[in-house]
């Protein structure tokens, strides 16, 4: 575990579950596609592999479940079924605060599992897209969370050195993503548990 960095030289969130209350939204849209393709996809399973992109997730639950299917053209229509849900999106306002407060004093970065698009609109839906200098998300690397490289992106991005960066996270595969990178992880459950 990383020693606190105080202050940090550059901050980098995840996007769902950490700025964006978007879980049980995300999860909505994947109960409609899984039944649609007979897939089990239980919410405890969905919620551990929080930060890994859908298509992937798709890839293996087919593989694991001999169900085929085109795994890119299917987490294209999980997609469009979580669009009409992100304007009842909220923000996650103990992690939005402290992008608010280091709003203009150091370059910030969102890294996210999720496509540019639907990032984006998240974040703008939420009125905090202005707050960050880089916006990664999964189509911008090749190796996915727990893998460091969206993380590691993110800062070469910002142009701050991952030791002297601090991320936020939600998931277990996002802080050790984090801690690959070399960076100080802050767990978003334990701030949420203890923040106003």
């Amino acid at each position: 575990m990383n020693p606190r960095i105080t202050p940090p030289q550059g901050i980098i969130f995840d996007c769902d579950g950490t700025l964006a209350d978007t879980m049980p939204l995300h999860w909505r849209a994947w109960q409609v596609v899984a039944k649609r393709y007979k897939l089990i996809f239980p919410e405890d399973r969905f919620y551990s592999l929080g930060g890994v992109p859908s298509r992937d997730i798709l890839k293996m639950l087919g593989e694991e479940q001999s169900v085929i299917l085109d795994h890119l053209a299917v987490a294209r229509e999980k997609e469009a079924e979580y669009q009409p849900l992100i304007a009842q999106v909220e923000p996650i306002n103990t992690v939005v605060g402290v992008a608010r407060e280091y709003y203009g004093r150091i370059p910030m970065a969102v890294a996210s599992g999720g496509t540019h698009h639907i990032i984006e609109q998240v974040l703008q839906h939420l009125g905090i897209r202005h707050l960050f200098n880089a916006v990664v998300t999964s189509e911008d690397v090749v190796n996915q969370k727990p893998a460091p490289d969206i993380f590691l992106e993110a800062a070469r991005r910002i142009g701050v050195p991952p030791q002297f960066c601090r991320a936020y996270e939600d998931t277990d595969l996002g802080m050790d993503a984090i801690r690959a990178a070399g960076m100080e992880a802050i767990d978003v459950r334990q701030l949420r548990k203890t923040g106003p």
